[in-house]
């Protein structure tokens, strides 16, 4: 790829601020930005960034619902640095490893008083009366990080995946190559935390073409708070979990969704019934299914759905469809041969929007990644452990994990951190098994079985909240008096399923 990420990302920002800086910029608790008001942040931080000496390459974001938190992140990438985001209502002690694991002394915190104070780390304010312009919008070296995002891990340490700055400049190009667009007039919907890769395209997106981003207030009900936002302010293009229209099903025949012009569904699977359903409230919307893991940029292949024919779909998913642009795709056996028919394997992909790595993590990268010779090219490439196969059209269908990652409201979890912190709860006396399940609402939720005689879970949930996200903690705590074993001598999760009521 030869385009500079400047010419993806800084300067189309600049263009939009040079072309609408009276324009709407942000949306955030129902109060407007303009693109004027950003640059002036931005540029303001950059000050407060030069003036305090930060040597960090690296800068820990508290990522807040506020229009300091963006600026931040592009006053970031002026100054050469990357950021690592850390969610404020997530617990502390998960947020001071990543830090230590980064090993940054500077957080940047746009709140008066922070939490990180009491810590050894370097946390600056920046000077809120300073009305200066952005200036100097030159990009520093490609191959430079953008950001870190963290994981789940499965030995209780979140892992890093280690974004480049050439990563996502391919990941905007191959988005755009999908034949979406997006201008001045569009009003974007921003519904995900930022501490999760899909924020990256719905604040690109938004404010690289001179649109405005709506947010979604913390604390706030988001699918309903989405709902309001899309019927009131009559958005026009968002990205959204399948979960979320879920939670708004019940209300399809109430919503005017018929702002909206182009919807992305992605971070889990698509139901079928679902979009069928969700056609009949957004009456214009083009719909996509987008798929792709952290480690290969926010997407890497996408499906436009029909609505006047049928959809590619397996077992009641839509399929994940094609590569993007900038992705080759390929599926492998468990032995790691190539399958070129319609067979089941692990689906691999390479390019230039693939990470180079986790952050200061070898033995997980000699598992991740691999170089394979395919049509007389070597190329290096990424497991995602997700089991997929080719459709008879080219499309990429997919039908579940290889391993025991699972995707929770979004977000994709190892279970196997949620037993990991379980079994250190008990000091290591009691085995601990965490099973995804389906709702009575068709939502992915976690139950954790507990190899011990029964208990009042209360005090085990609070260590968990403690340690976990809120999105991690599960919703239902089973003990067992024994593990049944299967064939192997291994723990049997389906018999502990079907036996004990995670159904």
């Amino acid at each position: 790829m030869g385009d500079s990420f400047s010419y993806h990302i800084l300067a189309p920002l600049a263009q939009s601020v040079n072309r609408y800086a009276d324009n709407a910029a942000l949306c955030i608790a129902s109060t407007s930005y303009t693109y004027r008001q950003l640059a002036q942040r931005i540029a303001a931080i950059r000050r407060g960034i030069r003036q305090q000496g930060c040597a960090d390459i690296i800068v820990a974001l508290v990522v807040h619902d506020d229009i300091d938190t963006y600026a931040s992140i592009f006053a970031l990438w002026m100054e050469g640095k990357a950021y690592v985001p850390l969610h404020p209502n997530q617990p502390l002690e998960r947020n001071l490893g990543i830090i230590r694991q980064v090993e940054t002394r500077t957080v940047l915190d746009s709140v008066d008083t922070s939490p990180f104070d009491a810590v050894n780390t370097h946390n600056f304010l920046v000077d809120d009366d300073w009305q200066g312009e952005c200036e100097n919008w030159e990009a520093s070296n490609d191959d430079a990080l953008a950001y870190v995002l963290f994981t789940s891990g499965s030995t209780g340490v979140p892992k890093g995946v280690a974004i480049s700055r050439r990563n996502v400049a391919a990941f905007m190009d191959s988005f755009w190559q999908t034949g979406i667009s997006v201008g001045p007039d569009d009003r974007c919907l921003q519904a995900f935390d930022l501490t999760f890769d899909v924020s990256v395209q719905s604040f690109l997106v938004a404010l690289t073409h001179g649109a405005c981003l709506y947010t979604v207030p913390y604390g706030m009900v988001k699918y309903l708070y989405v709902a309001q936002l899309i019927q009131q302010e009559r958005i026009t293009f968002g990205a959204m979990a399948p979960s979320m229209l879920t939670y708004l099903r019940p209300y399809f025949d109430e919503l005017d969704g018929s702002s909206l012009r182009v919807c992305i569904l992605t971070a889990e699977a698509c139901p079928t019934d679902l979009m069928e359903d969700w056609y009949r409230c957004a009456k214009n919307t083009d719909i996509y299914d987008f798929y792709g893991p952290t480690e290969a940029t926010v997407y890497c292949t996408y499906y436009k759905l029909s609505r006047h024919s049928e959809n590619i779909s397996e077992n009641g998913i839509i399929s994940i469809g094609r590569p993007l642009a900038n992705v080759r795709a390929i599926i492998v056996s468990e032995e790691g041969t190539l399958i070129t028919g319609q067979e089941k394997g692990e689906l691999c992909v390479s390019g230039d929007q693939v990470t180079q790595g986790y952050w200061n993590n070898p033995a997980k990268n000699a598992e991740a990644f691999f170089e394979k010779e395919v049509d007389g090219i070597v190329r290096r490439y990424y497991r995602t452990g997700d089991l997929c196969y080719r459709h008879a059209s080219g499309n990429i269908m997919y039908c579940g994990r290889i391993d025991q990652q699972v995707k929770i409201q979004g977000f994709r979890v190892e279970l196997g951190e949620i037993e990991y912190h379980t079994r250190e709860y008990y000091n290591r006396q009691h085995r601990a098994v965490a099973i995804a399940f389906e709702n009575a609402a068709s939502l992915t939720e976690i139950a954790l079985f507990v190899e011990k005689e029964e208990e009042n879970p209360s005090q085990l949930l609070a260590y968990l909240r403690s340690k976990l996200p809120a999105y991690m903690v599960p919703a239902r705590i089973v003990y067992c008096p024994y593990f049944p074993l299967n064939a192997s001598d291994k723990i049997d999760r389906n018999q502990l399923r079907h036996e004990f009521g995670a159904n």
